[in-house]
């Protein structure tokens, strides 16, 4: 998850959704995510908003991509939340999505360093999807920026190129991203 998916005024909180327009005379919505775990949306699943205050799903229809908010059950009610952004807590991401062996929330890289071999390329600052494919946007180690190399740069997020993350040592170890580096 990139840093445009962050509440700024609260670091803590992950933007996993934003609630559209209404749809049908219920008070449905059209629900616009920003997670790769659609899981998370079950009934009685609580979000917090912006504004501070929580709201609980009644229902999520992944197909149609509707959601259906408790106390909100007219067209009108609905029009309230249009536009809305829905958070939730890093520990609540961790308990309802599952990862597989090898997987990383974003969360967890945002921060670590970026290694080739034994030298430091920088420190992951970001994390953007564009189109189908992840880019580790990596902020250049400040040694590499005096000899006159870019202050930022990318990495496809590949197996080709990220050889291994280890979050306890806090490393990305990466192949290829040197000359990735001097290219930019």
């Amino acid at each position: 998850m990139s840093n445009r998916f962050r509440n700024s005024s609260d670091s803590t909180l992950l933007h996993v959704a934003t609630i559209g327009r209404t749809v049908a005379l219920k008070g449905d919505m059209k629900l616009n995510l920003f997670t790769d775990f659609p899981e998370q949306f079950a009934k009685n699943a609580t979000f917090i908003l912006e504004n501070g205050s929580t709201i609980t799903l009644a229902s999520y229809n992944p197909e149609r991509e509707l959601v259906h908010i408790v106390g909100y059950d007219t067209p009108e009610a609905a029009k309230m939340l249009t536009n809305a952004k829905l958070f939730t807590t890093y520990e609540a991401t961790r308990e309802r999505c599952k990862l597989k062996e090898g997987e990383h929330f974003w969360f967890d890289l945002i921060g670590l360093s970026v290694y080739e071999g034994d030298s430091l390329l920088g420190t992951l600052d970001e994390i953007e999807r564009i189109g189908p494919q992840d880019y580790l946007l990596v902020k250049t180690d400040g040694l590499l920026v005096e000899k006159g190399l870019p202050e930022t740069f990318l990495i496809p997020y590949i197996d080709r190129f990220v050889l291994k993350t280890d979050l306890e040592a806090k490393k990305i170890m990466v192949e290829g991203g040197l000359d990735l580096l001097e290219a930019s």
